[in-house]
């Protein structure tokens, strides 16, 4: 019986041990692990690393919750000092949960080797672009949309002949609560969205789904607050709320004021400016970090006072910040050093592959366009154009003269206003005039049951007609958007 006891008694002490972790994916997955009181974030890392059947997860890392941030973990530290005294006091009833996100983002989806974890990459942006709040980049929107359609879906025709939808050629086949943000939903309409996103969704037809991953990935890369990971600070310490985001992004160091929900750059810093960062302990309390910015800036953090001050420089004020907590900013630290030092080692990469593309992108170039005819049709309404019609016609009947009218005005007749104005440039037309009936409709009030076909002079002057709407417009201090 002695024994007995003393293997339960070993028992239940290896089990107050050992912690449940549980590990949350981009994808909404989650992987679970069990691990010894005096585990580091490493042999959580490993255990991703075996049940994801990866050799290296490249620009992922594993982070916390802390004041509703996500802080990276440093591999080489104990997870009980992520979890504190709760680490101490749990048991494998109760996870404690850490987080799979996206570290450090990238320009182009080819430096990510696997495609295991090229996905997971895709998965996360794919969130992250629907919570955006970039509203002046609205026309990015929509071809993030498509290339996620074409990504998810391949070619639309495809999948409308496998299941019978050839009724709904429009509609029914994606909803736009997943491709585009809520507030592009309520601004647009659900029908906008549903009309006009199969159109850019077949612009894309043939483009395989993992170039069309890539292209996301390349788009989503210009997204104000799309490929960055937001840091916030405050100005005064003693300040409630903080309006200073610190981004680290694909290309640098970002640091913006929220304004009325929007956000104002103030600073860019440029990976490629940045000289080194180095961090320096003062005591076991107190950590002193230096960040060198451009060769010749610095950043110091004491406690949650972070500071980026010029050297030598005066284009540069000092700029002093406070984080929550000194942990938040040793952890900030560390991202901003791993990233600039990722990005050194990558960019010879990239550049490969900038080049790679830009041959590519010249023997397939396209454009499309989306277009609001509805309201465009309205405000060219609210202008004056009964007056103008008539300047038209005159434009359209000088464009077309006779020969010998033409021979009499070289004889010394000066040309008329309109005349010049016209021959002011050449122009190509790129829109088709048979493409846009209700113009004809809106500047002769006649209904058009049959594409509208127009010489090419009497098409110059129907543009000449809309571009001296729009200038009239503006010099009375009109929107013209």
């Amino acid at each position: 019986m002695k024994d007995g006891d003393e293997v339960k008694a070993l028992v239940t002490m290896m089990r107050k041990r050992r912690r449940h972790v549980c590990i949350l994916l981009p994808s909404k997955q989650h992987m679970d692990c069990t691990v010894t009181v005096s585990s580091r974030g490493r042999e959580v890392l490993n255990v991703v690393l075996k049940q994801l059947g990866v050799s290296d997860l490249q620009v992922f890392g594993l982070a916390v919750v802390r004041d509703n941030e996500y802080l990276f973990l440093d591999l080489e530290q104990k997870l009980s000092n992520y979890f504190g005294r709760r680490w101490n006091m749990g048991s494998l009833a109760v996870p404690f949960i850490l987080f799979l996100r996206v570290q450090y983002y990238v320009e182009s989806g080819l430096l990510i080797l696997s495609s295991k974890v090229q996905q997971l990459y895709y998965t996360e942006l794919r969130q992250t672009v629907l919570r955006s709040q970039s509203r002046h980049q609205e026309a990015l929107f929509f071809q993030l949309a498509a290339s996620a359609l074409q990504a998810e879906i391949g070619d639309r025709e495809q999948r409308e002949w496998s299941e019978g939808e050839k009724k709904h050629k429009y509609r029914n086949y994606f909803l736009p609560e997943d491709y585009f943000p809520s507030w592009l939903i309520k601004h647009r309409g659900r029908d906008f969205l549903l009309q006009h996103g199969p159109v850019l969704h077949d612009e894309l037809s043939g483009l395989t789904r993992s170039q069309a991953m890539l292209q996301f990935i390349k788009e989503a890369s210009g997204l104000q607050d799309g490929a960055v990971t937001f840091y916030r600070m405050k100005e005064e310490k003693k300040k409630l709320r903080s309006l200073i985001l610190l981004g680290v992004a694909v290309k640098g160091v970002h640091i913006y004021r929220e304004v009325g929900g929007k956000l104002c750059l103030l600073y860019d810093f440029s990976w490629t400016d940045v000289d080194r960062f180095t961090v320096q302990v003062c005591s076991l309390q107190t950590c002193t970090a230096h960040v060198q910015i451009f060769t010749c800036r610095s950043a110091t953090l004491q406690g949650c006072r972070f500071e980026i001050a010029a050297v030598a420089s005066l284009c540069l004020p000092k700029l002093v910040y406070y984080t929550p907590s000194a942990f938040h900013s040793k952890h900030i630290l560390r991202h901003l050093s791993d990233s600039h030092r990722f990005h050194m080692n990558t960019r010879d990469a990239l550049s490969c592959i900038r080049q790679l593309e830009d041959v590519q992108d010249r023997h397939h170039y396209k454009e499309a366009y989306v277009c609001d005819t509805a309201q465009l049709s309205q405000r060219l309404s609210c202008s004056n154009l009964t007056s103008s019609t008539s300047d038209c016609s005159a434009a359209a009947r000088a464009a077309t003269a006779q020969p010998g009218e033409e021979e009499e005005e070289e004889d010394g007749v000066a040309p008329s206003a309109d005349m010049l104005l016209l021959d002011e440039s050449e122009e190509d037309f790129v829109d088709d005039p048979a493409e846009v009936p209700w113009l004809a409709e809106l500047l002769q009030s006649t209904s058009v049951v049959r594409p509208l076909i127009l010489s090419s002079p009497r098409w110059a002057a129907v543009t000449m007609e809309m571009k001296q709407v729009l200038w009239r417009r503006a010099e009375e201090g009109e929107p013209v958007d």
